[in-house]
């Protein structure tokens, strides 16, 4: 092939994936197409073992962080819960309305180290429940003596994605509807210099939720549902 003809079929084929990317464009958005999104009456305060330690007070972020982070999300549900044996867990949800690439969810595995901790260790692994199977990421951040661990997933719509490429599947399947998905990250932590003993109460946390959460919730939470890969 000559060079002429190559590039006559390279601008051919930037055309046609210009008038595909118009054609594919998404134009709705999930989040409007059914019932708002309440964080705080999506994850109950109580639940198996576990309740809200309501006299736990968090840290303001500064002005430019919150603008940062209201770019990416439209809620975000930060709670502590205790059980009666005083192990106490940390939950984060935020919810973004709109997951596409340049506003999708930030992985804590950049969001840690920008707050000052080592990535000590971290992998995937797959939770077995009797709804289904959850894949998650795992991660021992470390500042100073504070040991985190901490179990996290995300969801694009109502399917949960372990990587990157499975989040830019999932945002390929709803652009060839023309539609905008939602989703979340939810990150489970405690501080606790035992990976081991974190990650099985960890476990039996997520579980917990887990189960009490009515069908569309479990979908939006874990992407345990009939939608769901």
């Amino acid at each position: 092939m000559n060079k002429s003809v190559r590039n006559l079929v390279l601008l051919g084929l930037m055309v046609c994936s210009s008038a595909m990317a118009m054609v594919l464009r998404p134009t709705q958005r999930i989040a409007d197409m059914g019932p708002a999104v309440n964080l705080e009456t999506l994850v109950p305060r109580q639940f198996g073992d576990w309740v809200v330690d309501d006299k736990v007070v968090y840290q303001q972020v500064s002005p430019d962080v919150s603008a940062a982070l209201a770019k990416i999300y439209t809620q975000v549900l930060t709670r502590t819960y205790v059980n009666k044996a005083g192990y106490r867990i940390m939950l984060s949800v935020p919810y973004g309305a709109n997951q596409s690439d340049g506003l999708a969810a930030h992985d804590p595995e950049g969001c840690y180290p920008a707050q000052g901790f080592q990535i000590m260790s971290k992998g995937k692994d797959v939770l077995s429940l009797p709804q289904g199977q959850l894949p998650i990421r795992r991660m021992e951040a470390l500042s100073g003596a504070r040991h985190e661990m901490v179990s996290y997933w995300f969801t694009v719509g109502e399917h949960a994605v372990n990587s990157d490429w499975d989040r830019k599947k999932q945002q390929m399947r709803y652009a060839v509807r023309r539609q905008v998905p939602d989703g979340l990250l939810v990150r489970v932590s405690s501080i606790d210099g035992n990976a081991d003993d974190a990650y099985a109460v960890q476990q039996e946390f997520i579980q917990s939720m887990l189960r009490v959460l009515p069908p569309d919730a479990l979908a939006r939470v874990a992407g345990l549902g009939p939608n769901a890969d």
